[in-house]
């Protein structure tokens, strides 16, 4: 284990930051007032440098933040190498449309994403193909798994090993049965589903840090009903759908939104069925979006 591994925010509640020291556990600090100064609040996934004021009470204060890979806006953490979005295959039925949302906001933080798709006990193969066709191009990995059946969990482990992975997903999708198999220790309360709006109810209630049984690190988040589209020009919502651009060359103009011009490639690319049209339907609504939050 690196030195700079060896010190980690693994929880942040109200002031207090909670920081993980290999081989002598958590610690619980406050952030000096330098900080403050600095603007600068430390992150859950910070790696730290830390004063001990008691050994015996494991208290301390948060001295130095070591630089950080990345920081998240949305959720609020650092150093994270990959995200993990969780949807249920189906009950509730996934939502493509905040799924799309997600994967914007991620894009323009240049975080790689994988898509897992969980209950996929519930759907049958030609279901399972219908939701990969929809992704397939978009530049994610797609992993379909069952938390309640354990099918898929090797290969989701695979992936998580050794890295930094923020986990993220509407609520009711089975997150915390799943976080729950791969860091059994967590041992999250899992929220029921409350069949009357087949949402769950909320029950992550900040961003925390969890060791995985191997080398890596998830971190939880609370999950989301909905999220609006990150603080960007129109324009550039088209670099957040890869599949786009290989047909964007045969656009009659420069610069197509690709929306209602004539002679565009990626409307072409639709009509003969090589970009999923509910992809399209998801960015045009999104472009509509930003398009009017413009205007005002």
């Amino acid at each position: 284990m690196d030195k700079n591994m060896q010190r980690k925010i693994v929880k942040g509640i109200s002031g207090f930051y909670y920081v993980h020291v290999a081989g002598s556990g958590i610690y619980e600090c406050k952030a000096k007032g330098i900080f403050r100064q600095q603007k600068m609040k430390p992150l859950v996934g910070d790696d730290v440098e830390i004063d001990i004021i008691s050994e015996e009470k494991k208290t301390g204060n948060v001295a130095a933040i070591l630089p950080r890979k990345n920081a998240l806006i949305r959720p609020a953490v650092a150093n994270v190498e990959q995200a993990l979005l969780i949807f249920a295959a189906a009950s509730p039925n996934p939502n493509f449309n905040l799924l799309d949302r997600f994967l914007v906001m991620m894009g323009r933080q240049d975080v790689p994403v994988i898509l897992c798709f969980n209950k996929c006990d519930l759907i049958t193969e030609e279901q399972k193909q219908e939701i990969e066709a929809i992704y397939e191009a978009s530049g994610c990995k797609i992993l379909f798994v069952s938390a309640k059946k354990e099918l898929g969990l090797k290969e989701l482990q695979e992936i998580l090993e050794g890295k930094t992975t923020t986990v993220a997903g509407p609520s009711g999708v089975g997150k915390s049965s799943l976080i729950n198999l791969l860091a059994p220790e967590a041992c999250m309360e899992t929220g029921e589903i409350s069949k009357k709006i087949e949402r769950g109810r909320h029950t992550t209630r900040h961003a925390e840090l969890i060791q995985l049984k191997g080398d890596g690190y998830i971190m939880d988040t609370p999950g989301f009903s909905s999220l609006y589209l990150p603080e960007m020009e129109k324009e550039e919502l088209q670099d957040c759908y890869p599949e786009f651009a290989a047909f964007e060359p045969y656009c009659r103009f420069q610069g197509c939104s690709h929306i209602s011009e004539p002679d565009c490639g990626v409307k072409e690319a639709l009509s003969e069925g090589k970009i999923h049209p509910v992809r399209y339907e998801n960015y045009c609504q999104l472009y509509g979006e930003l398009k009017d939050r413009k205007k005002y």
